[in-house]
């Protein structure tokens, strides 16, 4: 017979369950824009709400190249 510690073992959630409930229970959204589930409209309107809260993706890995080739 083996003790395991409430919360340390069972059942193990997968990624989109995790999704799925962080929706349901925080409002949360995690969306990959590569997603095959999603249409173009949807990818484009997805990357524009990022863009517009966090700024532009391309210019952040642009930013980042020239701190790496700094240091």
């Amino acid at each position: 017979m083996r003790f395991v510690p409430k919360g340390y073992g069972g059942h193990r959630r997968g990624p989109d369950e995790v999704k799925a409930d962080g929706w349901f229970e925080q409002g949360l959204l995690a969306v990959s824009l590569d997603d095959p589930r999603l249409t173009w409209p949807e990818r484009e309107l997805l990357r524009q709400l990022g863009t517009r809260l966090y700024g532009d993706r391309d210019a952040a890995a642009a930013r980042k190249k020239t701190a790496e080739r700094r240091s």
